[in-house]
């Protein structure tokens, strides 16, 4: 058969997987079609107990965790495209492992089709395009850092964690994790070695220039009156931000991590492009917000050291 899927030996003539409709999209395209239905066999020489009729719940057991496996796409929140535009949320899917056993068992004792296309359930995103629309009304903080565009390494590391935390939604009584919404720094993910440093920050191995996005994070979290739950500063001051305003992150380690109190999401945009690292943090026009004053940055380029050339500074613990 051309389109089984291997899962195990016993498992081979199970399944049959047909042909995917159309090919995966970038974000900025319309959602991808549905994913076309797997075939299962309910074969009772395949799935019986040997010398008996009943079914061999270890092996029905092992067909489900594969299909739930295979099954699984995760929903993707509605976010807001390079243009500006709302790009459009897409459904997820997994087994709806209730009907699946119901039609296995019926299949199975014959009182059903042996062949049946397995039951997914869809999942929805927690951010849709309404939900997203609506909390761009209202600038609550803002904090711009400089940073310098001809050390690209550094530059390109603090771009692509910008671009994690673009569009993220924080919803009333949740917490934000900057080193959950990052993740690992690694080549694999696109970081890069940065051998020159801002004074003061921790040599990263990897990812270096990350934690002027995770301060200037917490900059415009803690204008917008957020609720500060986890921030730890460099052992040495560093010049990007005012003396006591840094927040330093390392994969592992130190993390900054913030609550939303108010009664309203929050979203937050972040953007670094042209030398300027900035976060915007918004909300719907109806949040009662209490705003902390913090204080602004100057346009001065932060002093940058190598590391090779100062083997004495900080390396975080991995």
């Amino acid at each position: 058969m051309n389109g089984s899927l291997p899962f195990l030996p016993w498992i081979g003539a199970a399944l049959l997987l047909l042909p995917q409709q159309g090919q995966p999209t970038p974000a900025d395209r319309p959602p991808a079609p549905e994913r076309a239905p797997v075939i299962v066999h309910a074969d009772r020489e395949t799935y019986s107990l040997p010398g008996t009729s009943f079914i061999d719940p270890y092996k029905f057991g092992r067909l489900q965790s594969d299909l739930e496996r295979r099954l699984y796409q995760a929903p993707v929140n509605a976010r807001i495209g390079s243009s500006g535009a709302i790009v459009p949320e897409r459904n997820g899917f997994r087994l709806d492992t209730s009907a699946f056993a119901e039609r296995f068992f019926a299949g199975f004792y014959g009182g059903g089709p042996s062949a049946f296309p397995v039951p997914v359930r869809k999942t929805y995103a927690a951010v849709d395009s309404e939900l997203l629309a609506g909390l761009r009304e209202k600038q609550i903080g803002f904090y711009v850092t400089y940073y310098n565009v001809r050390n690209r390494s550094r530059a390109h590391n603090i771009a692509l964690a910008a671009q994690a935390i673009d569009s993220r939604v924080v919803f009333p009584g949740e917490s934000f994790s900057f080193n959950e919404t990052v993740g690992i720094r690694t080549v694999a993910r696109g970081y890069k070695r940065a051998p020159v440093i801002v004074r003061g920050e921790l040599a990263e191995d990897i990812g270096g220039g990350i934690c002027q996005v995770s301060s200037t994070l917490f900059n415009a979290a803690d204008r917008a009156g957020l609720s500060i739950v986890s921030r730890y500063s460099h052992s040495r001051h560093v010049p990007y931000v005012p003396p006591g305003r840094d927040a330093t992150v390392s994969w592992g380690g130190p993390d900054f991590a913030f609550r939303n109190l108010y009664n309203q999401p929050v979203l937050i945009r972040a953007y670094a492009g042209g030398g300027a690292m900035r976060v915007a943090i918004y909300s719907s026009d109806v949040i009662a917000y209490k705003p902390r004053s913090v204080p602004s940055m100057n346009k001065e380029l932060p002093e940058e050291v190598s590391i090779e050339s100062h083997p004495a500074y900080d390396k975080p613990a991995r």
